[in-house]
């Protein structure tokens, strides 16, 4: 059986202009790499191979998760892009594949886990179509808009902060929840506790996301690094290459709890990211509907399930979920 890296899931690709690393790791950090690596690796086998006494697996179970209950005999013939989907007989759901509790894909089976997958479910099951024939789609942050354009997707579930400058390209359903952007550390990293602390240190972020913007305009002197997931900027910051990764806090939370020995979280958030659905644009009927949904299962307790069995697990209770923004077609 091959052991597999949580961490990495493909190998790290500096994007353009983006800088090396601060300094070579010395044999002390090659040697903690490589031990942090191996337990990690030992915990994955061993949980893989079912061995007696092994650590319980972390992340969503799924007899834990929520059953959705499918709308019969729903219409939406005003959305083409639900006429389409009707016809192929399922939907095309974008999503992201690194992001522990959140959107991970399963490497061994390619399943899809975590809240904003469950999000995209409980749409399927409200839209008329069985959240198991969704045909999910992994998509990086700066893709998104034009997946949406172009049709490769019907809508996007994956840490998508609604804001004016998207709206202009796409429409976006919710928000269904509000993250804030953070800062992920080595634990035994003293010098940064937050945004004011970044001035020379290496901070890597998802490229295209609106961490990376806020980061290179309101911190100036910081160092910006961006890579096209942010498993590629934890790997780089467990191998001592960045200082630091900024993204929403949720997103944090998951890699601080797979590697709590390792990483923390620095400071309070910085930013207000409300979470939307990402929709063409120009198709109100199918956001409206997803607005409809979204409250749905937020009143019926589905959205609460599906938070404690997935993002719930990095120990964060569950919020009261934010009002959802009908704004008018445009």
């Amino acid at each position: 059986m091959r052991r597999t890296d949580p961490f990495r899931t493909l190998r790290p690709r500096r994007a353009p202009g983006a800088p090396g690393g601060t300094r070579g790791a010395g044999p002390r950090r090659a040697h903690r790499r490589a031990a942090v690596l191996a337990l990690a690796g030992l915990a994955l086998l061993a949980a893989a191979c079912g061995r007696a006494g092994s650590p319980p697996v972390k992340g969503p179970q799924p007899d834990q998760l929520p059953v959705y209950r499918v709308a019969t005999g729903f219409e939406l013939t005003d959305s083409p892009t639900w006429r389409a989907a009707k016809s192929r007989g399922h939907l095309v759901v974008g999503a992201k594949e690194d992001q522990p509790y959140l959107g991970e894909k399963d490497p061994a089976s390619g399943v899809y886990s975590g809240f904003d997958i469950e999000i995209a479910r409980m749409m399927s099951a409200s839209l008329g179509f069985a959240p198991k024939t969704i045909a999910f789609r992994t998509i990086a942050s700066a893709n998104r808009e034009t997946a949406l354009q172009n049709g490769q997707i019907d809508y996007y579930v994956g840490t998508y902060t609604i804001n004016d400058l998207r709206k202009r390209q796409v429409g976006f359903a919710g928000p269904y929840y509000i993250a804030g952007q953070s800062l992920l550390v080595r634990t035994d990293e003293t010098d940064i506790n937050g945004p004011q602390d970044l001035a020379g240190k290496k901070v890597c972020s998802a490229a295209g996301s609106t961490p990376l913007q806020r980061i290179q305009r309101d911190y100036p002197k910081a160092i910006a690094v961006a890579y096209d997931t942010y498993s590629i900027c934890v790997d780089n910051l467990l191998s001592f290459q960045v200082d630091a990764v900024t993204t929403d806090d949720t997103i944090l939370m998951g890699f601080a709890a797979k590697a709590p020995d390792e990483l923390r979280i620095a400071g309070k958030p910085f930013s207000k990211e409300p979470y939307g659905i990402g929709v063409p644009r120009g198709d109100t009927a199918l956001r409206f509907a997803l607005d409809d949904a979204v409250e749905a299962h937020e009143k019926n307790g589905d959205w609460k399930k599906a938070y404690d069995a997935t993002l719930g697990l990095s120990g964060v209770p569950a919020p009261q979920p934010p009002p959802v923004d009908r704004y008018p077609a445009s």
